[in-house]
């Protein structure tokens, strides 16, 4: 039988979780949840599935040294450096290349860093399951049952039960379907025909090379341009070279709508997308006064339903709710809840003004 691999996407920036996410240290390195990192959870959750040689990595390469050393089983080599961003689908082909060359009757399971899965047993299942539908040369993803009517994830609309495989449900997938206003989100609930994208996808690596290859000849070109120099002495100089020009995409756009065969197992596992503050907060058990303290000396006075997140210094508040407080040695962050999403705009603003010791 094919052997199983997972690649971990590990290269993201973390925007939204500054101050505590930087430049040095990204939110996949840091303790978001408890005393392991996201990026350690994320192998941690594989060690029943494969063995760590199985385990690999893409990143960028200011994030190798730290990331390496928070999982010292995991292969030096499993790491791979993309020289810079270009979007999921760069990420992916250039780590499908890699596992092509090593093991051409692979099956790969991409997944990212920046995930809180719950029901770590039912996921480990789940992506079982999804190897076996893959290793037939179906494109499989895992879809995420909705909550609530969330607006920040895209959906996936399925059509009829396929199958099932050891108790889950195999869905022809019927099309991706942007993030959608609240609207259109309570009626994706309503329907129960739609599942959050969770971004997790499970294939042949010959089969994502094949898709490659008909939907992006480009990306795939350049990929068979580094294929012919892996291991050799010109690896560096030929990627160097031919990555920039990598148009930037995402392996939704660029693969997964207009791929063949694509099934969807939805599933239940509690799963959280780390991608703000106001998720950090749903992952903690409040108080009484609906607040969640981390790491932080807080007095609080009329203080409801807020987060807040220090350094050494108290951290008096009075008469708030729903306000994220987020205090490191170098900076503070202050905003409201439903504003999580917009730190992202405080980091663009400093890259503007230059002020590079805040990044």
């Amino acid at each position: 039988m094919s052997h199983f691999y997972a690649l971990i996407m590990a290269g993201g920036s973390g925007t939204r979780l500054w101050p505590l996410s930087r430049q040095s240290q990204p939110k996949q390195a840091i303790k978001l949840i408890d005393n392991r990192t996201m990026f350690q959870h994320a192998v941690d959750r594989l060690h029943a599935l494969l063995p760590p040689e199985r385990v690999m990595v893409v990143t960028a390469s200011q994030y190798v040294d730290v990331l390496a050393s928070q999982v010292p089983d995991v292969p030096r080599e499993n790491f791979i450096i993309e020289p810079m961003a270009r979007g999921t689908a760069g990420a992916i082909g250039l780590a499908a290349l890699h596992l092509n060359h090593r093991d051409p009757d692979a099956v790969m399971a991409v997944l990212t860093a920046d995930h809180y899965i719950r029901d770590v047993d039912k996921f480990r299942r789940a992506l079982s399951a999804a190897a076996q539908v893959a290793r037939e040369g179906y494109i499989v993803t895992l879809g995420i049952q909705p909550s609530f009517p969330a607006t920040g994830f895209g959906y996936i609309r399925r059509r009829e039960l396929a199958r099932e495989v050891d108790g889950f449900g195999v869905y022809a997938v019927d099309s991706f379907v942007e993030k959608p206003d609240a609207a259109r989100a309570a009626e994706f609930l309503a329907t129960d025909l739609y599942s959050w994208n969770s971004g997790m996808f499970i294939w042949q690596v010959s089969r994502i090379m094949s898709e490659l290859a008909r939907q992006m000849p480009d990306l795939y070109a350049r990929l068979q341009t580094i294929e012919a120099v892996l291991g050799t002495s010109r690896q560096a100089q030929v990627l160097a070279e031919e990555w920039p020009q990598v148009r930037k995409e995402t392996i939704d756009y660029g693969i997964m709508e207009g791929a063949q065969d694509v099934v969807i197992i939805p599933v239940e596992i509690g799963w959280t997308d780390i991608g703000d503050w106001a998720a950090i907060y749903e992952l903690h058990q409040p108080d009484e006064l609906g607040n969640v303290v981390v790491d932080a000396d807080h007095l609080g006075v009329d203080t409801n339903s807020s987060f807040v997140q220090g350094g050494r210094k108290l951290i008096a508040t009075i008469g708030l709710e729903d306000i994220i407080i987020i205090d490191t040695d170098e900076a503070i962050l202050i905003c409201t809840r439903d504003r999580a999403q917009d730190v992202k705009l405080v980091v663009e603003q400093l890259q503007r003004d230059g002020r590079v010791e805040f990044l």
